[in-house]
């Protein structure tokens, strides 16, 4: 197997996805695919197939992941067994897309429903996929009862919690997102910010930001060999790397068992391969340790207003189910 760095397996990566984009939507025939990208001079050779699939490509370097409904990995529509064949003939890793969540797995304290989960899990692995664990907390998905009370309170249900999900994947699942977007999102608000911690539910219930330790021990608690990873989106931001490496910092400072960490790469055409692979770069060089994922990565062809997130005006057009060559291109 070829070693890369995090750097040249993200080139790669890029390579095949533009190889089997123009593939999609370029003309009929046999003729292969050739990609090249003048911008980047350190760009490797990019995939040169008229038959590659994204997994076969790389098969032998790292996992290309896709996130699934559970009605995606069994149920019949049209659109569902579309999906379902997309995954299995591009992917060989598979992220629950919401069925892992805290508000999904246990709406009710001590009431566990693993039903949907179970589901996209048995898929990916009744076709040989690796599955992603995605989160075990994250504000956004936290019913009440898990803050009520005080620090202590919060701390035992949340190990109750994390023991008794990753106990029912164990040697299921290897790979878990512990926490999900914890890191401040004071850079989008100018510089009077906090940072490095959001100020989520989790902070304001339990009055710092020590819950992040509290789910990496009970994770490693629960499963020994478990990776466990903690993810984040906007990272490209230098500002809020910054922030990202600070909460690492700590965690390894405190020996809390982190193995890695995730970054969400939600880009713009604006938005540039460089400001991506420097964060990776800047994170790597300081813990070099820690494994690096790109855990879901898009790419948007909107360049939306402010006004366009706040109060939904402003926004620019809506491309269509065929957008413009050129955007596709770029």
């Amino acid at each position: 197997m070829v070693e890369f760095t995090k750097r040249d397996s993200l080139k790669l990566l890029a390579g095949a996805g533009a190889s089997l984009l123009s593939a999609c939507g370029g003309g009929g025939g046999d003729d292969e695919t050739t990609v090249v990208i003048p911008e980047d001079p350190e760009v490797m050779p990019p995939v040169t197939s008229s038959s590659a699939t994204l997994q076969t490509a790389f098969e032998n370097n790292f996992d290309v992941g896709v996130s699934l409904f559970s009605g995606q990995a069994d149920g019949t529509s049209e659109l569902e067994v579309l999906s379902r064949q997309i995954a299995l003939e591009q992917f060989n890793s598979v992220t629950p897309e919401f069925e892992m969540q805290p508000t999904f797995l246990a709406a009710e304290e001590g009431v566990f429903t693993f039903d949907r989960a179970d589901r996209v899990v048995d898929f990916a692995l009744e076709n040989n996929m690796s599955v992603r664990g995605h989160s075990l907390l994250w504000h956004e998905q936290t019913p009440d009862y898990f803050l009520v009370g005080t620090p202590d309170d919060i701390r035992q249900r949340l190990d109750t919690y994390i023991g008794t999900v990753v106990e029912h994947f164990k040697d299921r699942i290897s790979i878990w997102d512990v926490v999900n977007e914890a890191t401040s999102v004071d850079v989008f608000r100018g510089d009077a910010g906090i940072g490095p911690d959001r100020d989520t539910i989790w902070l304001q219930a339990v009055g710092s930001a020590d819950y992040i330790d509290w789910a990496f021990l009970a994770a490693r608690s629960a499963d020994s060999n478990a990776q466990l990873f903690l993810n984040d989106f906007n990272t490209e931001n230098p500002i809020k790397a910054g922030f990202f490496r600070d909460i690492v910092r700590r965690l390894m400072n405190r020996g809390v068992p982190i193995d890695g960490v995730g970054h969400q790469v939600h880009i713009r055409l604006e938005d540039t391969a460089a400001a991506v692979l420097q964060s990776i770069d800047d994170m790597q060089a300081e813990f070099p340790s820690l494994v690096t994922h790109v855990t879901e990565m898009d790419i948007t062809l909107y360049s939306d207003p402010g006004p366009c997130f706040t109060d939904v005006t402003q926004c620019l057009p809506d491309l269509g189910p065929v957008p413009p060559a050129d955007l596709l291109a770029r």
